[in-house]
């Protein structure tokens, strides 16, 4: 076959919808992974020798190595927001194309976070949990009193997009005053959009009743919630993580929750997840979910074709639509 007739060769390094595998294959030669068992940074290696892309979630490990021994690869398209499991500066250097997959689970994302932060607040899962074991034997006029969330002050640390949607799922759906900490403040017209107001992160953790977390995993951010933080927060308070495992030391955590010095805690993330920390298991006071925030099928059905169109795109002369270092396009 001439050169210039052999398609692309990408791997799809997760099981997904078998109708986006269809898609990529109208455009590529596309090399599957269909174990929900993620590879290991060698089984990764050794699965893309001779490929030009990679379909990869949030925990697939693209560093320099893995680079150095692909020299092929011109492609990683992840179809997570968060791109902390990817080097894009290792990538950018050796002119690898690095895309993600924001705005499409914002909305799911939003929900999913005030539902678990709602969850935690009046004690869903605690109750539930309760009434299975047959424990429910009358009522009384404290069974499982939780806090209240309209009017409550709704804390959010981080405020992009997500952070901005659970603002104002908060302010404008159950009337609750808004703060908020980023690296940077809003311009004054998107703070009002969501009736926030900007407060130092001391301040934040002082004053929220219910705080949310939505900050971007990076060095800069690894435990970012510890146990001086912890200490500034209200005996009431909740926490919910949905950001990323490791911004919040999950030991500390798991302190502050046993002693009762914070109420009770919603968390999706986890350091070192799949694995929990066998801790946070047995306490009564916290919700645990396994990394669903964005799993509506509409939302993760449009984030696999997001990182498909990037995937295509890039491999056959495109503009990749959410590439994350697009100046390398401009050296091919």
């Amino acid at each position: 076959m001439p050169s210039s007739l052999v398609r692309p060769r990408v791997l799809v390094a997760r099981p997904i919808f078998p109708e986006v595998i269809a898609r990529l294959r109208e455009h590529l030669d596309v090399i599957t992974h269909d174990s929900e068992q993620a590879l290991s940074a060698t089984e990764l290696q050794a699965r893309l020798q001779g490929c030009d892309g990679v379909f990869v979630a949030a925990s697939e490990p693209i560093n320099a190595e893995l680079l150095a021994a692909c020299p092929q690869l011109k492609a990683v398209c992840s179809m997570a927001v968060g791109y902390n499991n990817i080097d894009v500066p290792a990538c950018t250097a050796r002119g690898v194309l690095v895309s993600n997959a924001p705005d499409v689970l914002t909305e799911t994302t939003a929900d999913f976070g005030f539902a678990l932060m709602m969850a935690t607040a009046r004690r869903i899962a605690e109750s539930e949990r309760f009434l299975r074991r047959g424990e429910w034997t009358h009522w009384s006029f404290d069974l499982m009193a939780g806090a209240d969330v309209h009017a409550a002050t709704l804390g959010v640390l981080g405020m992009g997009r997500i952070g901005q949607a659970i603002a104002r799922r908060g302010a404008l759906g159950f009337g609750m005053p808004v703060i908020y900490h980023n690296r940077s403040r809003l311009p004054e017209a998107d703070e009002q959009a969501v009736k926030a107001r900007w407060v130092d992160k001391a301040t934040l953790l002082r004053e929220a009743d219910h705080l949310v977390i939505v900050v971007p995993y990076s060095p800069a951010s690894h435990h970012m919630i510890g146990e001086a933080e912890l200490a500034l927060m209200k005996p009431g308070a909740t926490l919910t993580n949905i950001a990323r495992g490791g911004v919040v030391d999950d030991a500390a955590l798991a302190r502050a929750l046993a002693e009762r010095r914070i109420a009770a805690a919603g968390l999706d993330v986890f350091e070192g997840e799949p694995k929990v920390l066998p801790a946070l298991l047995d306490l009564p006071n916290v919700v645990l979910t396994p990394h669903i925030a964005s799993a509506s099928i509409p939302t993760r059905m449009a984030m696999c074709n997001l990182a498909a169109d990037n995937l295509i795109a890039a491999l056959t002369g495109g503009k990749p639509p959410t590439a994350l270092n697009p100046e390398v396009l401009a050296r091919t």
